[in-house]
């Protein structure tokens, strides 16, 4: 069974640390550890002490310009490359222009949806995902190709649609982790904004639909009153 990858780590800066909180949280339920530091000089010594992998700072915040905090942390000897993306009020052209200048990685005017962020904060962490060959996730003789994309059930592969198949590798990968519908929704459909908790309960019942012909429909299992997780059952359940 795969070890589950440790979280990502978020930190949030912004000089109003009690109005990010529902971002916070939000990225916490999307399944990333995150700080929120108020003081832009405060924040440049955290990046250097623990980096992150991504930094949401404010483009007003006290302490520094937020345009020479991203060069302090360009400048920074860091292990790994620290992405950035821009919240700010202000979100005219020059403005966005010159903060992916200066070396942001995306840029987020005020105010903005929760969702989005989500979405958005995936979308540059895997844009910069180091390209690397994954073994192929195994359960008995239940296999998810992560390559070549392909899933098998004792030798027989399996049709998934996209959607089935990205769900079945997300929980794979997290094998015996539950998520709740809103991390499903983050992680698995992205910055789909008008989709509801709804359409994971029905996606669910689709790939438990397509696991169930050879025998694999237990392995997605419901945690009653908060969501769902890939775990192995007791006994295989073809006995």
């Amino acid at each position: 069974m795969p070890a589950t990858p440790p979280c990502k780590q978020i930190l949030i800066v912004d000089r109003d640390v009690a109005a990010v909180e529902p971002l916070r949280q939000k990225l916490t339920d999307a399944g990333f550890a995150v700080r929120a530091i108020a003081d832009g000089g405060a924040a440049l010594a955290a990046v250097v002490d623990r980096p992150p992998h991504l930094v949401l700072v404010d483009w007003s915040m006290p302490g520094l310009l937020a345009l020479e905090w991203i060069q302090g942390v360009r400048r920074a000897s860091v292990p790994q490359p620290v992405r950035l993306i821009i919240l700010s009020a202000l979100s005219g052209e020059q403005e966005v222009v010159t903060g992916l200048n200066l070396g942001a990685d995306d840029f987020i005017a005020k105010p903005y949806s929760l969702r989005e962020v989500v979405a958005r904060v995936c979308a540059v962490l895997r844009a910069h995902a180091p390209e690397e060959r994954r073994p192929a996730l195994c359960c008995d003789e239940l296999e998810l190709d992560t390559t070549t994309h392909r899933v098998t059930a004792r030798g027989a592969m399996l049709t998934l649609s996209g959607i089935e198949y990205r769900l079945l590798e997300f929980l794979m990968l997290h094998a015996g982790r539950a998520f709740n519908r809103n991390q499903l929704l983050a992680h698995v459909w992205g910055d789909d904004r008008a989709l509801d908790a709804h359409t994971v309960d029905v996606n669910v019942q689709r790939l438990r639909k397509t696991l169930s012909e050879p025998g694999y429909e237990a392995y997605i299992q419901t945690v009653r009153g908060f969501g769902y997780r890939f775990a192995v059952p007791t006994a295989p359940p073809w006995n």
